[in-house]
C-alpha cells in the first residue's frame, strides 16, 4: 500500500494537471480575440483595392472581399471596422487606413439623402473617427449628415422615411433598421445641431414602438403610414420570411436601437420595450445559441443562420445591460452577450484561415437570394463592436 498510494496520487495530479491546461488553453479570451481579428483585418486592408472602394461581402468559393461603391448602404462598416481595430491596437497605419476611408465617405453628408442608411454610412465611420480622434472636421460633417438625414422625417406621420424609392408599394414606410440611425441625430442634438434632431428622433422611436412591435414581443420589419394622414395602414416584411414573422436581425436591430433611444431620452418605455424584444429573442434561441435567418422559417433547421444578428444582438444586450437597474437583469444581459461573442468565436461561425472576413455564416435578403450564409461586412463591424465592448465591461468588473 504504501508503495501504490502515491503512485496513485502522482497519476490522479498529472490528470489533474492536463485537464487544468488544457481548460486554459481553451478559456476565451477577449484580447486574444482581438488580436486575431485586428490582424486579419490588417491584411485584407492591403488587398482593398482603394479608400474609395468598401468591402461588402465574401461570395462562397472566395476568399477576398467582394467592394462597392461609397452610395452602399454597407459603405460605412469597412472604416468603421478599421477604426475599432485601430482603437485596440493602436497601429499607427490602421489609424490612416481609416482616416483615408472615412474621408472617402464625405459626399454622403452634403448630397440629397436617399434612404436612412446616412446613419450606418456615416455615423460608424466619422462618428467612431470623431471619438477616437477629436479631429472637428469630423464632427462637422457628422452634423451636415444628421441634417441630411433629418429631410426624410415626415410631421404627418411622425417617423422618417426609411425608402423613398419604395413610397408607391408602401407609401410612408418606416423600417426597424433605422432604429439604429437616430443615433446619429441623438449625437448632433447634443454637439451643435438643432434642438428638433432630437424631438424628431424622441418620435420616431415612439411611431416604430407604437407600431411595429407585435403584442408577442416579436417586430414588424416595415411600418407603412398614410403620408398625409399619418394613419397605420399594415405591418410587413421586406428580407423576412413573411409578414408576421420574426426576421432575426430585425428583432436586434429594435434591442440595440431602443436601448439607445432610452440611453439618449431616459424614456421607461423605450427601455422597456428594449428588454420585452430581448427577452423574446433568448426564449427563442435555438439550442447552439446562434439564430437562424428567420426564427419562423419552415425549413429550421436546414434554414441558413446569420451571424450578424447574433453580433449585433450581442452589442445591444451590452448596452442594456449598463442601463437597467436591477444587477441581476444586468447580469443576465452580459451573460448572454458573452455567451453570443464565444460561440462567434469558435467553429463554425470564426473564419480562421477561410477567407478575410472575421465571421462567416451570415444572411443579407433572403426573399431576394442575395448574400445567403456568407460573410457580410456588417457581421464583422458589430463583431468588433461587441469585443470592444466586452473588454470595457470585464474591466469594470
Amino acid at each position: 500500500m504504501s508503495i501504490k498510494l502515491p503512485f496513485i496520487l502522482v497519476v490522479s495530479f498529472l490528470l489533474f494537471s492536463c485537464a487544468s491546461k488544457k481548460e486554459e488553453l481553451t478559456e476565451f479570451s477577449v484580447d486574444k480575440v482581438l488580436g486575431q481579428s485586428v490582424e486579419k483585418i490588417k491584411k485584407a486592408q492591403e488587398t482593398v483595392p482603394g479608400a474609395d472602394r468598401f468591402p461588402r461581402n465574401i461570395p462562397q468559393g472566395q476568399t477576398q472581399w467582394e467592394t462597392v461603391g461609397a452610395r452602399d448602404w454597407c459603405s460605412g462598416f469597412w472604416p468603421g471596422i478599421l477604426w475599432y481595430a485601430y482603437e485596440h491596437s493602436k497601429d499607427a497605419d490602421l489609424k490612416n487606413s481609416a482616416m483615408k476611408s472615412t474621408e472617402a465617405l464625405r459626399q454622403i453628408a452634403y448630397s440629397p439623402a436617399e434612404n436612412h442608411d446616412i446613419g450606418f454610412m456615416l455615423y460608424c465611420s466619422y462618428g467612431n473617427g470623431y471619438r477616437l480622434t477629436g479631429n472637428e472636421a469630423y464632427k462637422e460633417v457628422l452634423l451636415a449628415a444628421a441634417d441630411t438625414l433629418a429631410t426624410l422625417y415626415n410631421p404627418n406621420v411622425g417617423s422618417i422615411l426609411s425608402w423613398p424609392v419604395k413610397v408607391e408599394e408602401y407609401q410612408h414606410n418606416t423600417i426597424v433598421d433605422n432604429m439604429m440611425n437616430l443615433e446619429l441625430l441623438f449625437w448632433a442634438a447634443k454637439n451643435g445641431g438643432d434642438k428638433h434632431l432630437y424631438d424628431l428622433s424622441e418620435s420616431h422611436a415612439r411611431i416604430t414602438m407604437d407600431y411595429l412591435v407585435r403584442d408577442d414581443a416579436s417586430m414588424f420589419h416595415l411600418g407603412s403610414f398614410d403620408s398625409d394622414t399619418g394613419k397605420f395602414l399594415k405591418g410587413a416584411t421586406h428580407q423576412g420570411y413573411a409578414d408576421d414573422s420574426m426576421w432575426a436581425r430585425g428583432q436586434t436591430w429594435g434591442i440595440y436601437g431602443f436601448a439607445i433611444a432610452y440611453r439618449e431620452t431616459g424614456n421607461k418605455d423605450f427601455l422597456k420595450t428594449s428588454i420585452r424584444l430581448t427577452d423574446h429573442f433568448l426564449e427563442r434561441l435555438p439550442e447552439d445559441g446562434i439564430p437562424y435567418w428567420d426564427f419562423d422559417d419552415p425549413k429550421i433547421p436546414n434554414a441558413p443562420k446569420d451571424a450578424s444578428a447574433a453580433a449585433i444582438a450581442a452589442c445591444g444586450m451590452l448596452e442594456l445591460s449598463g442601463l437597467v437597474d436591477d444587477p441581476d437583469l444586468a447580469q443576465k444581459y452580459v451573460d448572454a452577450a458573452k455567451h453570443l461573442i464565444e460561440k462567434l468565436s469558435e467553429e463554425p461561425y470564426w473564419s480562421g484561415d477561410t477567407n478575410q472576413a472575421l465571421l462567416l455564416h451570415s444572411t443579407g435578403h433572403h426573399p431576394n437570394n442575395s448574400e445567403i450564409d456568407m460573410p457580410i461586412v456588417y457581421a464583422d463591424y458589430y463583431y468588433m463592436e461587441a469585443l470592444l465592448r466586452l473588454k470595457k465591461q470585464e474591466a469594470s468588473e
